[in-house]
């Protein structure tokens, strides 16, 4: 996975356009959980109900001028806000970088917002709330069909349908069998989850649930050890499924590569 140097442009171009999109995902992540409005009102400070000036929502920017405080009342802003910009952006360039200037990259890097946004959500409400994973797998879906009958790659939008449906049956299988391993939340995100993995390759996707599942297992690990969760603690599984989906897009190729040498 690596950006040729004549596409530099583009991946500057992604760049700004992930740190903005980031700061709209901002919203989605703290309003959406709370049933409000991710259009109205304009974003204020959720301590002193102050309308935040123009200048005090640049991506990341803000958040280092105002040093991470609200300029109104000093609350502290939390560092998730700069993170999920930040993050947006690298993913949306890391994205480019594998596919290039290609049309399929639209609805990945669609597919890549709708995880970001997820991974967070569940990971502070462990909730994967059904109108954005709906809206995530209408807009991924939708784009992505377009794209194959555009350019004549139906197969790989069958092999990716297939993936689709045969991850939500086997998540369904699961959470009929013990729901509290696994969400109705999941299930429904599985198919998303699947078009994106599915589309690349049937052995990317099973990189996918293992890395997702990889990192479940180490960062369990990690906060067990540092006791700041239990073993009857609930997990945000959909987190771990985002970040092994997104990095089985990444490296997927490559660790295959190497397991077959």
């Amino acid at each position: 996975m690596t950006l040729a140097t004549e596409n530099w442009g583009i991946g500057i171009t992604l760049a700004v356009l992930g740190l903005a999109i980031g700061s709209f995902l901002n919203v989605v992540i703290h309003r959406v959980p709370r049933n409000l409005s991710v259009i109205r009102p304009r974003s204020s400070c959720p301590q002193c109900r102050r309308t935040l000036a123009p200048v005090e929502n640049i991506p990341v920017l803000s958040w280092m001028l105002l040093r991470g405080r609200c300029r109104g009342c000093e609350t502290p802003i939390s560092f998730r806000y700069p993170l999920v910009e930040l993050g947006t952006a690298i993913c949306f360039v890391a994205t480019f970088a594998r596919f290039g200037r290609d049309w399929i990259l639209l609805p990945f890097e669609l597919g890549v917002a709708g995880m970001i946004a997820l991974a967070v959500i569940d990971a502070e409400n462990l909730v994967l709330p059904k109108r954005i994973v709906w809206l995530h797998l209408g807009l991924v879906a939708s784009t992505m069909a377009t794209v194959a009958i555009t350019t004549h790659r139906l197969s790989a939008l069958g092999t990716a349908a297939g993936v689709a449906i045969v991850w939500c049956g086997a998540f369904f299988a699961i959470n009929a069998a013990a729901p509290r391993l696994l969400g109705f939340g999941d299930v429904r995100y599985s198919l998303v989850l699947g078009l994106l993995l599915g589309w690349i390759s049937i052995p990317t996707a099973l990189v996918g649930y293992f890395l997702a599942n990889l990192v479940g297992v180490l960062v369990t690990m990690v906060l067990l050890g540092l006791k700041k969760t239990t073993r009857d603690t609930p997990l945000p599984y959909g987190t771990y499924l985002s970040v092994g989906t997104m990095l089985g897009i990444w490296f997927g190729a490559d660790l295959l590569h190497a397991i077959g040498h």
